[in-house]
């Protein structure tokens, strides 16, 4: 079994609807009943994220979203699957569930 990141993308802070968090709840109960959940959580909108930089002596904090960009990461779920194909599957029911696009990426291997 590999690991993999489902990263949910979407372009506004607006929370999903209650139709949507049923929807997400109903996934996310699948993916735990068939033994691909690990992890999931929704994240704060992005004026709340602070950038840390402690590469250089004493560490930098500046506030507010290390890049800027139209779309953002407004949750996501770690998975196993025994492949890329059943990844890609779970996905793109992850993203019909939660009516956003998903980025999914293979956690690196040892």
């Amino acid at each position: 079994m590999a690991q993999y990141l489902i990263s949910v993308l979407h372009d506004s802070t607006e929370l999903a609807t209650d139709e949507e968090m049923a929807a997400i709840d109903v996934f996310n109960e699948r993916l735990q009943a068939q033994g691909h959940w690990v992890f999931a959580g929704g994240l704060a909108s992005p004026e709340s994220a602070t950038v840390v930089d402690g590469r250089h002596g004493e560490p930098i904090f500046t506030d507010g979203p290390y890049l800027e960009s139209k779309e953002y990461i407004v949750g996501f779920w770690i998975i196993e699957a025994a492949d890329l194909d059943v990844a890609l599957r779970l996905a793109a029911d992850g993203s019909k569930h939660c009516n956003r696009r998903v980025e999914l990426k293979p956690f690196l291997s040892e």
